[in-house]
């Protein structure tokens, strides 16, 4: 396949965040520095990031056409099979915008690697070049990441790179009738979790955190989020905080699903109900009653190149 552009993704470092909210950079300081935080870290952090994305876009020049779109316009920009995507960013950048791209070959750079841990970022501003010219010759390693899909009975859909959340949008009890295998019950909890393989390092191993912990103190028990582990094409999910009544249930709590296995979810909630994938809440669909959720892996997923 003969490749036309090179897309990339990028987000606004957060000093660029702090000047839109205050209007200018001497304003942001000026807050921060009252507050008792360190502006340095933000100027620093903003200059080792632009520093590396210039140095992308140079490299990447000299071999193909590019263009660069900010993360928000992730959801309303059309990919194509005759691009590929450089993802530049932290981690949850790549998250973000895998379930837009439909399988394109992403090549994702750790713009900072003595600040991000890069667990999704293979390549940094050195080397990444290499990547891209494996990818335009095909010739090239990768890793296919299964991802979590969210559809509902009216034919509305959403994808998860890392994980999946179905609740109320606000600090509330969601409720709604869960269906998983062969049990079913009604619940209030603080919402579901569901997680891929890749999201597993992520916000669900913070929830077995919490469980491990709570274990050790209760039942002096020795287990740790490590004794946990899902395969490639499997996500699990969990309810947070279940709350056991005369008419809520806390029985299914966690459980696996896989291609043959679904998880089905119907809404009891008037209003304020809402699914959103990979911590973005903007990006959501609404969960209302009446609303019948079935989750399960994708017919989609998300391509990583990898150095060679």
């Amino acid at each position: 396949m003969e490749f036309e552009y090179a897309i990339i993704v990028k987000n606004k470092t957060r000093l660029e965040t702090l000047v839109e909210r205050f209007n200018t950079a001497n304003q942001a300081r000026f807050y921060i520095e009252r507050s008792g935080g360190n502006w340095m870290d933000y100027e620093i952090e903003h200059n080792n990031f632009h520093e590396s994305l210039t140095a992308v876009q140079r490299q990447l020049s000299t071999v193909i056409k590019n263009k660069l779109i900010d993360r928000s316009f992730l959801p309303s920009f059309l990919f194509n099979k005759k691009q590929l995507v450089i993802v530049i960013g932290q981690d949850g950048l790549v998250a973000n915008t895998a379930k837009y791209v439909d399988e394109i070959p992403m090549v994702a750079v750790n713009p900072d690697v003595a600040r991000y841990d890069g667990v999704l970022l293979p390549f940094n501003p050195e080397n990444f070049i290499h990547g891209v010219k494996q990818v335009l010759k095909n010739e090239y390693h990768f890793s296919m990441a299964t991802l979590a899909e969210a559809k509902l009975n009216d034919g509305q859909r959403i994808l998860a790179f890392n994980e999946l959340f179905i609740g109320a949008s606000s600090h509330v009890s969601a409720r709604y009738k869960i269906n998983h295998g062969k049990k079913s019950e009604e619940h209030s909890s603080s919402g579901i979790i569901v997680s891929t393989k890749s999201g597993s390092s992520g916000w669900l191993s913070s929830i077995f955190n919490m469980t491990c912990g709570m274990n050790r103190f209760l039942k002096g028990g020795t287990a740790d989020s490590s004794d946990f582990s899902i395969n490639d094409n499997q996500l699990m999910f969990v309810v947070r905080e279940p709350f056991l009544s005369k008419k809520t249930q806390s029985g299914i709590v966690t459980g696996l699903i896989d291609s043959k296995s679904t998880l089905e979810i119907e809404s009891l909630m008037p209003v304020n109900g809402v699914i959103f994938s990979d911590g973005i809440e903007s990006d959501f669909l609404n969960f209302n009653s009446g609303s019948i959720v079935t989750i399960g892996t994708a017919q989609e997923k998300a391509k990583i190149v990898l150095p060679r």
